[in-house]
């Protein structure tokens, strides 16, 4: 575990200097993939509906609920790595 750990903390900090900026689905998925490794299954009521964007994080993060810290972390570091290229 410590050695994935060790990735996806250095995915994180990698994750700030892409290339280029990802498409706004890409970045849910990042974001998403990011809280179910570090929170776990979402914790927070859904955001109201003039919150665009809340509620699209809130979406994205709740597809993955059920999703261990581990397996979001390895796609989470997966995910970085294609990105970079």
């Amino acid at each position: 575990m410590s050695d994935l750990k060790a990735q996806f903390e250095q995915a994180a900090r990698e994750s700030t200097e892409l290339p280029s900026r990802p498409d706004n689905n890409t970045l849910l998925q990042i974001y998403a993939l990011y809280k179910q490794a570090t929170v776990g299954d979402v914790n927070t009521k859904r955001p109201g509906m003039t919150d665009f964007v809340g509620r699209a994080k809130w979406d994205a993060w709740e597809k993955l609920k059920g999703t261990t810290g581990e397996q979001a972390m390895q796609a989470y570091v997966d995910l970085i790595h294609k990105l970079k290229g």
